[in-house]
């Protein structure tokens, strides 16, 4: 995982995802300077997360997405979209939500910790019905962080039963969708490899 961190970008898409990183680097600073030292903490650790797919060596095109979706997702909060717009967390969450499960199931196949479904009776299946377990508690985490950041770091951060029941909702389609989406996500048809390789396109 270190050497995929690690290695020169090779083609064009791998060096817009790197490219997409160089952004949120940047809009540390003018989140900063513009929005204040939680605006720019908030582009610090999407910085620091848009590393995960390359981490684990998933295909570019993946990359891409999960990149650029953190990025309108924490601009939103930067921008109050989410006040402003209060229908729009719904699409975020769950596009955000169903990525950050896929990538997190790959990340746990490729240490082992879930089995490689190549060696399950029914792979697609299990590979969703993990994938939607693992978006819903993100889900919980995320609802659990915000209440905090509500209670402890700005109370201007939106919480309610309502808005936690529906985000938790979406997440979890989103999830749900990532999981039936994992063959093109790996680039199988059916079942993962452990090595990263194989879900590079």
């Amino acid at each position: 995982m270190i050497r995929s961190l690690l290695r020169t970008p090779s083609g064009a898409a791998e060096t817009v995802a790197d490219g997409l990183r160089v952004l949120a680097l940047i809009g540390i600073v003018i989140a900063a300077l513009g929005w204040g030292t939680i605006a720019g903490l908030s582009l610090a650790v999407v910085f620091v997360g848009m590393f995960f797919p390359r981490v684990i060596g998933v295909r570019p095109s993946v990359d891409i997405a999960f990149g650029t979706v953190v990025l309108i997702a924490v601009w939103s909060s930067v921008l109050q979209i989410y006040i402003s717009t209060r229908w729009w967390d719904l699409p975020v969450h769950l596009v955000t939500n169903g990525l950050s499960a896929a990538l997190c199931y790959l990340l746990f196949v490729r240490l082992g910790v879930l089995a490689d479904t190549g060696t399950l009776r029914r792979p697609t299946i299990s590979a969703i019905v993990m994938t939607t377990a693992l978006g819903l508690s993100l889900g919980v985490l995320w609802e659990v962080f915000e209440w905090f950041g509500h209670t402890f770091i700005d109370s201007e951060i939106f919480v309610g039963y309502v808005d936690t029941i529906g985000d938790l909702v979406w997440g979890g389609i989103g999830a749900l969708l990532a999981g039936c989406c994992m063959p093109f996500l790996t680039g199988r048809s059916a079942d993962l490899d452990r090595s990263p390789r194989s879900v590079r396109g």
